[in-house]
């Protein structure tokens, strides 16, 4: 098996991820509580409610990123006696939360545009286009930035809190064609910012499906990509003594993954030749990708 410095080095490694992930999420953290009070001001003072709405989104988004950086706090713990294969599921569950929030959020808000809609009201200002344009850009940028580290750090929560901050442009930009129409139109369509809200909340509850999906998967131990599967019995094979490889199971676990194989030895081998051999697999697999598996179960069984 890999020896106490090798698996110590692999904890190490998943608990430095998710604490740079952690603090990714409260830099996301900051953005909004600076982009919620813009847009409060901006709605308030500018008249309109689709920027008011946006601000409550950002309000939520931030008690949903502190669910996820609690998450990676948790999912940072190496295994002990009551998890002995760690704490990785807390990062799929507090995903999940988030996919919640956004529903609730959406529900809140196509409530409240309701409302706006049938209640008179003047036009926005203009100028609430230039806040919207810039929330845009920010967003935009920000969920690409936590998109790609979720990639690489091989973060569903990451995922989702990329995708959250995507869901929070399109509904800024969606209040920005909605004010437009309604600079546009003149008299008589004040309430197309309101409508603009509105349809944002079918954006944000679409992405909010598939928010839960990805968290589910994880969390109900969906089989990994076939690209990965392939790579890791391409690994297995190349270790010398393996004939054939049979089941090959891996599953996402936090931000590492767990495997389950089986290989087939030289059935005239004796039990410590092929115990050696299972363990090279184990070996071979856990130092080939530190980043992306954690422990491996192998069954040997006789070839021919």
């Amino acid at each position: 098996m890999p020896t106490p410095s090798t698996s110590t080095d692999h904890h190490a490694a998943i608990q430095r991820r998710a604490h740079a992930s952690a603090r990714l999420v409260l830099r996301g953290i900051a953005l909004n509580a600076v982009l919620a009070a813009v847009k409060f001001a901006g709605g308030i003072f500018g008249h309109t409610y689709a920027l008011i709405a946006d601000g409550a989104e950002s309000l939520l988004d931030i008690l949903s990123s502190l669910l996820v950086w609690a998450g990676f706090r948790v999912a940072a713990k190496p295994p002990d006696a009551d998890h002995p294969y760690g704490h990785g599921k807390a990062e799929p569950l507090t995903a999940l939360a988030v996919a919640v929030f956004v529903f609730i959020m959406a529900g809140l808000i196509a409530v409240q545009a309701v409302n706006q809609i049938m209640t008179p009201h003047q036009a926005p200002a203009w100028w609430t286009l230039l806040v919207l344009a810039g929330v845009v850009i920010t967003k935009m940028w920000f969920s690409r930035r936590m998109g790609i580290a979720g990639e690489q750090a091989g973060s569903t929560a990451l995922g989702i809190e990329a995708l959250h901050h995507y869901s929070d442009a399109l509904t800024s930009a969606a209040a920005f064609v909605g004010i437009c129409i309604a600079l546009w139109g003149g008299q008589g369509w004040e309430t197309a910012d309101d409508w603009a809200a509105l349809f944002a909340c079918v954006i944000i509850a679409f992405n909010g499906f598939g928010m839960v999906a990805k968290a589910l998967g994880d969390v109900m131990d969906t089989a990994a990509p076939t690209k990965f599967e392939n790579e890791v019995r391409a690994i297995a094979l190349g270790v010398m003594g393996v004939q054939a490889l049979d089941k090959v199971r891996v599953r996402k676990s936090g931000l590492s993954h767990l495997v389950d194989i089986q290989v087939r030895v030289n059935g005239e081998l004796t039990v410590r030749e092929g115990h050696d051999i299972a363990h090279a697999v184990k070996d071979a697999l856990i130092a080939s990708a530190p980043h992306a598996i954690s422990d491996v179960t192998v069954h040997v069984e006789p070839a021919g």
